[in-house]
């Protein structure tokens, strides 16, 4: 009776879960979208496609995915790694460089960055890569240095104590109780790319941008609507995921 009542008590934190609904939503937007061809009809009367069709949303959706999920964790490997260099003994004098290098590529616009590496190489994924990985480096690197400096000093004594090698100490002492802190940076690179990521269908990417941007060339309203609802709905999701991971941070920490 009692593993009866629990298990319907977990299916219905499940089902109720904000991030089981907020996927559910997710689903429902990208593959219902042509379900609602009526509906944007009766909004927008005047235009001739209400809905877009050029590309089906699921396809702009896993290619939107595709493209955050490689810059960023592009952005990860770099970042973290840099920011465990430099607050090692060996990498502290480089410590200003890398911090004014990931403010330059956080402050210089996606746009322009594109702009400049198009001509080098063409058009298509790869300059939108390059520009969503640099714009996500500077939390990555700002949260991964604050993260490991917050590391009281008595823990890496006691784990030098215990004979432990420097790789040891980084990866059972420091990673673990600054896991929160890099999480957070990393949760805001990536709901910064997701949005990001729609400008470089201006440079031939497939991503959810495709339907805003040709709905803002063609004065098409509804065209807008479908691809940055969608855009919304999946930061909402990414966001979400991240809480969770988050609570799992907070459980390795403590293991």
């Amino acid at each position: 009776m009692r593993g009866g009542v629990t298990r319907v008590r977990w299916r219905l934190d499940f089902l109720t879960d904000r991030l089981t609904l907020a996927v559910a939503a997710l689903v429902a937007l990208v593959l219902g979208m042509p379900l609602l061809k009526p509906l944007f009809a009766a909004l927008f009367p005047t235009l001739d496609r209400p809905l877009y069709e050029a590309d089906s949303f699921l396809a702009l959706t896993v290619d939107h995915l595709a493209l955050v999920g490689l810059s960023s964790l592009l952005a990860v490997l770099v970042g973290c790694s840099a920011g465990i260099f430099v607050t090692r003994r060996s990498g502290a004098e480089f410590r200003g460089i890398l911090e004014a290098v990931a403010t330059m590529g956080q402050t210089f616009p996606p746009v322009a960055v594109l702009a400049v590496a198009v001509p080098v190489m063409g058009f298509g994924a790869k300059p939108a890569l390059i520009a969503l990985t640099l714009y996500a480096l500077l939390p990555i690197v700002e949260n991964t240095v604050a993260g490991l400096e917050a590391v009281p000093g008595s823990v890496l004594e006691s784990a030098r104590g215990l004979g432990m090698s420097p790789a040891e100490v980084l990866f059972r002492a420091e990673l673990p109780l600054a896991a929160p802190v890099i999480l957070a940076g990393v949760r805001t690179a990536v709901i910064i790319n997701v949005g990001t990521a729609a400008i470089a269908s201006t440079v031939g990417a497939k991503t959810l941008g495709l339907p805003i941007i040709v709905g803002l060339n063609g004065s098409n309203q509804a065209y807008v609507i479908q691809g940055a609802v969608i855009v919304a709905a999946l930061a909402v999701v990414l966001d979400f995921g991240f809480d969770r991971l988050a609570a799992l941070s907070v459980r390795w920490r403590k293991a």
